[in-house]
């Protein structure tokens, strides 16, 4: 594999917006410190006005406060914005989401019912069994059929585009929206009224199923078609957790998808144990996937709050057995992978809903960011011609070694 990896660096270019953002965050860090030196050395009187809290208007703040309730309060008559202000509104229409004073019974726009804002269910405790379906000509019953010299011969002469592989990310996307969708139509959801953690575990349940652990030391993982998550952690510990463990769904499910394309399958548990066996098998894959999933969760983490730490354990692990320039191109093939799964998850997180992952961030972290995580960036990625070439080089070795190691797929399978 050695040979082929050189050869990938020379399709390299760089991330510039990558580049940019981690360029200002680091600048911004050397402001931050330069303040925190000067502040220092100011006079007491000095410290005072730097950080004088100023009187304020009542009239400006009353304002203020109106604007901040929600929109369908002001635009509310005065009196009925005045009772929901006293806490009467207590119920709401499943299909628009207005709300209603407790006397109203019928929604008079879309002439359903009401039910009590009360009996909102819990989005922890929803249900999902989301489904990306991928239909072919073949449906294969065995690792022995599917891992047959003739599709292993597809694999080496890897006839897919890089237009095939946009085909594969619509799909996902496409499937996700409806099973998002459904989710919020099945359990008559307002989604508006729900706090930014809540919201994410919808948008992951639309993906995979989720579950809760209340032991070990990790604070989730993802495991055949679930991610568990620690619901002891703070609301923005969890978020970025849930993002990062859905990153490893994704780039497993766009291997899965690449394969029943390549051989014309029905998706099943034999394409789902190959895909995850080829991210598993071996330190280098293993590398990539983890690398990919701490760039996207990067994307909506504050700078000087990323970790490394899983990638780095994974390195450590190695001992040398890979040179650095192999390092780095694990790297650049799963900043690669990661700019495909931020466009699909940023499809459903929008710039808004970022801002507000932000703003948990500060309400929960206590810490001083720290910006040495940064120095393990790479911002290198590959052009369309390397990164197919990157997913070919991936399949056709994994899937030898998988085609010589039936019993450990069988296991996996059974998981």
């Amino acid at each position: 594999m050695a040979g082929n990896l050189n050869e990938l660096s020379k399709y390299s270019m760089e991330d510039t917006e990558k580049s940019k953002l981690i360029k200002e965050a680091l600048n911004e860090s050397i402001k931050a410190s330069f303040i925190q030196c000067s502040k220092a050395d100011l006079s007491l009187e000095m410290k005072k006005i730097a950080e004088r809290s100023y009187d304020y208007d009542e009239d400006v703040c009353n304002e203020v406060e109106q604007d901040s309730l929600p929109g369908d309060l002001r635009e509310e008559p005065r009196i009925l914005r005045s009772v929901s202000l006293m806490g009467m509104i207590t119920k709401y229409c499943p299909k628009c989401g207005r709300k209603y004073p407790r006397r109203e019974n019928v929604c008079m726009d879309c002439l359903v019912h009401l039910k009590n804002i009360s009996d909102r269910i819990d989005v922890s405790e929803i249900q999902s069994n989301p489904q990306f379906i991928c239909n072919g000509q073949n449906d294969y019953k065995s690792f022995g059929e599917i891992l047959d010299k003739e599709n292993l011969l597809k694999i080496t002469d890897f006839d897919f585009t890089i237009d095939d592989y946009s085909a594969v990310l619509h799909d996902i996307k496409a499937q996700a929206f409806m099973n998002f969708d459904n989710l919020v139509k099945e359990n008559e959801i307002d989604f508006d009224e729900l706090d930014i953690l809540e919201k994410i575990i919808l948008f992951t349940k639309s993906f995979v199923k989720v579950d809760y652990k209340s032991y070990g030391g990790q604070l989730g993982y993802f495991e055949s078609d679930v991610i568990l998550i620690d619901d002891r952690q703070t609301k923005s510990l969890q978020i970025t957790t849930l993002i990062h463990e859905l990153s490893h769904f994704l780039i497993q499910e766009i291997l899965i998808h690449i394969l029943c394309r390549l051989w014309d399958c029905s998706r099943n548990s034999i394409v789902q144990t190959l895909a995850a066996f080829i991210l598993s098998y071996d330190d280098f894959t293993l590398l990539i996937d983890e690398y990919s999933a701490h760039n996207v969760e990067g994307r909506f983490t504050l700078f000087g709050f990323q970790d490394y730490s899983s990638f780095t354990l994974i390195e450590q692990r190695m001992k040398g057995e890979r040179t650095v320039d192999d390092i780095e191109i694990t790297k650049m093939i799963g900043n690669t992978f990661a700019l495909s799964i931020k466009e699909i998850l940023e499809s459903l997180i929008d710039k808004q809903l970022r801002e507000d992952i932000k703003e948990q961030f500060l309400k929960d972290v206590l810490d001083r960011p720290n910006y040495r995580a940064l120095e393990m960036e790479n911002c290198q990625i590959l052009n369309d011609g390397g990164f197919i070439k990157a997913i070919w080089l991936i399949l056709n070795e994994g899937l030898e070694v998988a085609s010589s190691s039936i019993d450990e797929l069988m296991a996996i399978q059974k998981k």
